[in-house]
């Protein structure tokens, strides 16, 4: 019966500084971006992704990932593991130089979406990664995999989830801890989401899976509830309701971190977070992309959760 077995306890990877900014019109400054970091950090969050190593050609708003690294790693918080997107070889070298100690890597479920937003064919992908995971893997850092379009592509419409799930295990296979299911144009519904998460379940056991929702019709939170029932224990999300794809036409941003710590909390189970500094990074969010920001409890602000 749903909530019978909540877990205790969850892990919010957060992604606003990388997913986030990166889908935004404006350049945010190197000194904007490291102020989110702190935020984020002194709000009790212990996963950050906080850039992504990848050519400015293609992404111009995270042109600055070298000096953002340096800094963060140069002064990190005690207890956080700061991660950042890794593409290629090139950009593995250029996090081993700044001092990053866990990467992460992608390739979509879609085909037609993986051209456009790697370029190459998803073989093509697997393939490079040979040079990116194993290296990595090889030197002592964590490498966390996404497998984005599980629920569906803005090309393809339909994916069948044993793409995801082969695509899963081979990131699996290739050396990664953890893989991220990701509905990257929030279009997935409960029945849905338990359908693919309980096929995955099959063959990949659920402490090396995440969840990684849009909220684009509104159903990321219903999604996440799916999930909690089936034993996903990590959550990817971003404050404030940050992000998109610049290759997922309509897509708006992850399930806002607030609004995923704010139900966990009312449902007994632990983050680590502290909703009120939370929310203060949000603010600190808006404040430094300028423009309002579209989680629920960003903006509606957070009434007490004692009885």
């Amino acid at each position: 019966m749903l909530f019978d077995q909540l877990p205790p306890e969850v892990s919010v990877y957060e992604v606003s500084p990388r997913d986030g900014l990166q889908n935004e019109s404006a350049t945010v400054p190197l000194r904007g971006k490291l102020r989110l970091i702190d935020a984020l950090g002194a709000a009790g969050l212990r996963r950050i992704e906080i850039t992504s190593f990848v050519s400015p050609k293609w992404i111009p708003q995270l042109a600055d990932a070298d000096e953002v690294a340096a800094e963060v790693m140069g002064s990190p918080r005690e207890g956080i593991d700061y991660s950042a997107l890794c593409p290629n070889a090139r950009g593995l070298e250029r996090a081993r130089a700044a001092g990053i100690k866990e990467i992460a890597v992608f390739l979509s479920a879609s085909e037609t979406h993986n051209q456009k937003n790697i370029n190459k064919t998803i073989s093509e992908t697997m393939a490079a990664f040979q040079d990116t995971v194993k290296p990595a893997v090889a030197s002592g850092m964590r490498v966390r995999g996404y497998v984005s379009t599980v629920w569906g592509c803005p090309y393809e419409g339909d994916v069948d989830p044993k793409r995801a799930l082969s695509i899963a295990r081979d990131l699996l296979d290739l050396g990664c801890y953890q893989v991220s299911l990701s509905d990257t144009i929030g279009s997935g519904t409960p029945l849905q989401t338990r359908r693919i998460l309980e096929l995955v379940k099959t063959e990949i056991p659920t402490e090396k899976l995440a969840m990684h929702m849009h909220d684009t019709r509104g159903t990321a939170l219903a999604n996440i509830v799916v999930g909690l029932e089936l034993g996903i224990r990590t959550f990817d999300a971003s404050v404030g309701g940050l992000g998109g794809c610049p290759y997922a036409p309509g897509a708006a941003g992850n399930v806002a971190t607030e609004d995923l710590v704010y139900m966990l909390h009312g449902m007994g189970i632990r983050t680590g977070i502290d909703l009120e500094r939370l929310v203060e990074a949000g603010k600190a969010a808006e404040s430094v992309v300028a423009r309002q920001l579209p989680g629920k409890v960003h903006q509606a602000g957070v009434r007490s959760l004692r009885a």
